[in-house]
């Protein structure tokens, strides 16, 4: 004889209450964050050829794009150290908080890169501050994508969540083309001297300068059991 299971009765604090326009506004705002730190990121390697030249320029020209290169990778070694920092801290005082942390971080680091003077200028500091930056550049990103996920996750219906999260890839593959079209178009108008001379520096100052956190602090969705972590 089977025995009868008891189940225990769902309650309205297992349901995420959703505003439909609450909702739009977080995904907008999560995905437009996602953008902006991959279109910073992502600028860097779409002018890789130049900085070879500015920041190593007593090198071989294939010698320069690998070291190029190279400084573009560490940031991928720092994401994790980011994630798990940025996690913890969203976790004790909101994704929101330090969603807009790690932005702030990514726009003055990628503002210092357009800043930075050629070695031919201040020497062997010119690729160690480089490289300063882009060490800041991924402790923010492996932040903002951490924090974005779960913030998405849980702003999100339960039935539509995978679709949701989906959108901070869409932001990130836009924020990479972006980057490049940017890059494409300011080389074209100013030509390749100039751009190698000072053009490379516009996509950096251009972003950090145009940026609006306004779009982060989106209004929370609430739960019946009290304010998730990504409103707090």
């Amino acid at each position: 004889m089977l025995k009868r299971k008891k189940v225990k009765p769902i309650t309205l604090r297992d349901v995420t209450i959703i505003d439909d326009g609450k909702l739009r506004k977080a995904i907008t705002a999560a995905s437009l964050g996602n953008a902006m730190e991959w279109f910073d990121f992502g600028v860097y390697g779409f002018v890789a050829y130049a900085l070879g030249k500015v920041f190593f320029p007593g090198a071989d020209p294939s010698v320069q794009m690998v070291a190029a290169l190279a400084t573009f990778s560490v940031p991928f070694l720092i994401r994790p150290l980011g994630g798990l920092f940025f996690g913890m801290l969203g976790d004790k005082y909101g994704r929101q908080k330090i969603l807009a942390i790690t932005i702030v971080i990514m726009s003055i680091s990628t503002f210092c890169i357009g800043l930075i003077p050629s070695y031919d200028t201040i020497g062997i500091w010119a690729p160690i501050l480089l490289l300063i930056c882009k060490m800041a550049q991924g402790f923010s990103v492996g932040g903002e994508y951490t924090g974005a996920s779960i913030f998405v996750a849980e702003y999100s219906p339960d039935r539509k969540r995978g679709f949701m999260g989906s959108w901070l890839d869409f932001g990130s593959i836009a924020g990479f083309v972006l980057g490049a079209g940017v890059v494409v178009l300011i080389s074209t108008i100013v030509g390749e001297e100039n751009f190698l001379d000072w053009g490379w520096r516009i996509p950096f100052l251009y972003r950090s300068a145009v940026r609006d956190y306004r779009a982060l602090p989106a209004p929370c969705a609430g739960r019946d059991s009290g304010v998730p972590a990504a409103c707090r």
